[in-house]
């Protein structure tokens, strides 16, 4: 699990991780909403993940001098996340998304809105509590990407529980 003594590569490494593991997430029940609006948002939400972890992979590479892209994407293909955002356990998560063939689009949004708000705890703790700055500006950047989310999620709910 993540933490903030933790040296840079290892937390981005971390966090790429994470990262890969809610797209998965996102990707799943982008196929099982019901809602259209949904649907698409659970879509462009998968979208923000993969550009969140090609950001992760830029940085990582940029700090290991190594910029053979061919190498990052073989370690991506051999990486299975083990945690999602959140810090979540992947299988915990992956246990819950079979529930979502039983629930409807809204508990689908307020399960997404409470790891997404856990993700941004996270980072915003982690941020507090490191020393290295470049830590830091790492944690308080994934912490306003996780806002965004939220602010996105709280308002998909907002159009999902309107009336046709």
């Amino acid at each position: 699990m993540i933490n903030a003594e933790e040296g840079l590569m290892q937390a981005l490494m971390d966090v790429y991780m994470m990262e890969k593991g809610i797209r998965q997430f996102y990707d799943e029940v982008s196929l099982k909403a019901q809602n259209e609006e949904a649907k698409k948002a659970f879509g462009e939400l998968a979208e923000w993940e993969d550009g969140h972890t090609r950001y992760i992979q830029y940085l990582y590479q940029g700090l290991m001098e190594d910029w053979d892209i061919v190498s990052f994407e073989e370690f991506s293909k051999r990486v299975k996340p083990e945690i999602v955002e959140g810090g979540m356990p992947l299988k915990d998560l992956e246990g819950r998304i079979g529930e979502f063939t039983y629930l409807n689009d809204a508990g689908t949004i307020a399960f997404a809105l409470t790891v997404e708000a856990k993700e941004y705890a996270l980072y915003k703790k982690l941020a507090s509590q490191t020393t290295d700055t470049n830590m830091k500006v790492l944690f308080d950047s994934l912490a306003e990407w996780e806002q965004r989310h939220i602010e996105y999620l709280k308002n998909l709910k907002q159009k999902i529980a309107k009336p046709a």
